[in-house]
Order: C-alpha cells, then sequence, then structure tokens
C-alpha cells in the first residue's frame, strides 16, 4: 500500500514493543497526542516474533483500527529495510527475521517496523524538545541500555546504536545506563561523571548542536543532568513514555519520507 493510497484522515496507530508489555494508542499526527486511550498487553513468553505478533493483532482489534489506518512497530534492535539485524535485549528468533512482511502478512496491512530509539528520536524533533531545531540532534534513551537516534536538519540516519560505542573496554551502556546507576547504586553524582564521559565520546565523534535525553529517568533530569559537564546544550526529552508509540505511528504514515519539515 503506498503512502497515496492512504485515507490520510485515518489517524495511524503506534505500537510499542517493550521486554514487559506491548503498547499500542491511535495518535493524532497533527499534536503528536494519543487520540485514542493507550492499550498495554504483557509481553509474552518467549516473545518470538510470531507470539508478538499474535499480541499486536489483539491490540489492533481492541483498539478498532480500520484497515486504512497505517501501523508501526518499534522493536528494540536494529531494523534495516524491515529486517531485524540485532537483538541485544530480545529473543534471539528475531535476528534475521523480515518482520516487516511477517506482521504485514499476519495483520493483513501494511506495517513499518522501526528501531525504538529511532521512533523517539523521531517524536522529539517533530513534537517535543527538539522541535524546530536545525543541525544534528543526538536523542539517548537512558534505561536498561542505551538508545539513541541522529536526526540532521529533520532526517533520521537510522540504527545509530551509539550506546555500543566502546567505553573501557565494553559497550558504553555496560557502564552509563541507568540499570548500572541502579544495579551498584550509583549516586546521582558518580553516574553524572560515567555521562559526562560518555556524552564526551559523542562530542568528540559528532559535534551535535543538542543532546535530549529520554528514557524513565528523564524524569529525574534535575537530579543528574545539571552534572554532566560537556559544552553542547543537553536537556530532557518532553514526552517520556509516549514517545516510541507516537514516533512508530509518525514513520508508518510519512514512510518513505523520513524529512521531517521544520
Amino acid at each position: 500500500m503506498s503512502i497515496a493510497s492512504r485515507t490520510t484522515t485515518t489517524a495511524p496507530v503506534g505500537v510499542d514493543f517493550g521486554g514487559s508489555g506491548i503498547k499500542a494508542a491511535t495518535v493524532d499526527l497533527g499534536t503528536g497526542r494519543f487520540a485514542s486511550e493507550r492499550i498495554r498487553i504483557e509481553t509474552p513468553e518467549p516473545a518470538t516474533p510470531a507470539a508478538v505478533a499474535e499480541v499486536v493483532a489483539e491490540l489492533l482489534d481492541r483498539l478498532g483500527t480500520p484497515a486504512s489506518a497505517a501501523v508501526g512497530l518499534t522493536v528494540p534492535g536494529v531494523v534495516a529495510h524491515g529486517t531485524v539485524r540485532s537483538a541485544a535485549n530480545i529473543d534471539k528468533s528475531w535476528i534475521g527475521t523480515d518482520a516487516d512482511t511477517l506482521f504485514s502478512d499476519r495483520l493483513g496491512r501494511e506495517v513499518t517496523v522501526l528501531n525504538d530509539a529511532d521512533a523517539a528520536g523521531l517524536a522529539e524533533v517533530r513534537y517535543g524538545v527538539a522541535r524546530d531545531r536545525t543541525g544534528l540532534v543526538i536523542v539517548t534513551t537512558l534505561g536498561t541500555g542505551i538508545g539513541s537516534a541522529m536526526v540532521y536538519d529533520g532526517v533520521l540516519v537510522p540504527n545509530s546504536e551509539l550506546g555500543h560505542l566502546p567505553m573501557h573496554g565494553g559497550p558504553a551502556e555496560h557502564r552509563a545506563a541507568n540499570k548500572v546507576r541502579e544495579d551498584h547504586d550509583l549516586s546521582w553524582a558518580q553516574w553524572a561523571e560515567r555521562l559526562t564521559e560518555y556524552y564526551r565520546l559523542l562530542e568528540g565523534l559528532f559535534s551535535p548542536d543538542l543532546f535530549v535525553v529520554g528514557g524513565g529517568v528523564s524524569k529525574r533530569a534535575a537530579s543528574f543532568l545539571p552534572l554532566v559537564d560537556i559544552d553542547t546544550p543537553i536537556v530532557p526529552a518532553a514526552l517520556l513514555n509516549t514517545a516510541g508509540i507516537v514516533g512508530a505511528a509518525l514513520l508508518a504514515q510519512e514512510r518513505p519520507h523520513l524529512a521531517l519539515p521544520g
């Protein structure tokens, strides 16, 4: 189904696949807000592609999603041309799965699959704290790992996976993710030292114009962001836990156009 053939008055649906729950809502792309209630179903065990597809089918059914609605789905892994290429924190059976085709066939409609951090980044640039910002915006999500999205002048550079950059002999997320702070009972100041090292690494590689920090811990941004000592402006995300759903719906509606007009 092409973009032109979709009914523009039909609001798209975003689905956010997480480790504990799969969430979905219809999104008003004019405002970036939910146009329906958000529905959540527990993530199945094991969370294989086929099992997740069944959950997504139930979510769409409960939302009463019309056939003309675009559907976007986030996956916590690299997604290249609809195929999942990595599975650091999900069932390994996702690797090599043509998720676009699998979900489209199961749901009887075109489904757009994208990386979860890319979805959050798109949402923040279109509707959130980075709206109307030019240049390079790097959105990072601090949680179990570190997700990332790079958006340059409104155009997404997908699958950046900046949480996997090396620090101290291992992936940066193994040193600076929020889960590391919790597991090692780090103070906010101690964690901010690690974040400073991480964001300085990103500064040296990319010279961004803005960092946006998302993930659940961004609600506590006042406790740690002022302690991060870098040159680039760094601000908490605005959309919080709605960003994945909103970004997935946005890309599903506008695919294959990744440019976000400012």
